[in-house]
């Protein structure tokens, strides 16, 4: 038994590649290799659970996604007794614009921000690349929602 995730035909059939745009990042704070590491989170992602392939020629493909980050940042929370935080709270937002050209040209503008949790007595440099990793999945999973959940 075979047991498969990757969209069938939820998508219009039009729909054949994708391109993506390098996100760029407005926000204070964000590591400089990020932006190129989310968007390469994106496009595998979106390679692997659709049936979209990607198309190498910037703005090509009949889905094009260009965007930006809009948040990254740590705030304690969980308080505690003698107002020290127990818990730090990363949370990354993105804006994103999915530019399609087929069946009917038109553009979707989309936000998501998602958070990952971690102990304040962890120093953010050890557990970065972890909380990052489960963003960037969050984040690619509400991008994929959003290509296969608007048709």
């Amino acid at each position: 038994m075979s047991i498969s995730l990757k969209d069938s035909g939820s998508t219009p059939e039009e729909w054949k590649s994708f391109s993506i745009k390098t996100l760029e990042s407005s926000a204070p704070n964000c590591p400089l290799s990020y932006s190129a590491k989310l968007t390469e989170d994106l496009k595998d992602a979106i390679q692997n659970n659709t049936r979209l392939s990607l198309n190498t020629t910037t703005g090509g493909g009949e889905v094009f996604i260009e965007g930006l980050i809009s948040n990254y940042q740590v705030m304690p929370i969980a308080i505690q007794n003698n107002n020290s935080a127990a818990q730090n709270r990363l949370t990354i937002g993105v804006q994103l614009n999915i530019n399609i050209s087929v069946p009917k040209p038109e553009t979707i503008n989309f936000s998501s921000t998602r958070f990952a949790d971690f102990n304040a007595s962890t120093n953010l440099a050890s557990v970065e690349n972890q909380l990052l990793e489960d963003i960037n999945a969050q984040l690619a999973q509400d991008l994929i929602n959003k290509l296969l959940g608007n048709w």
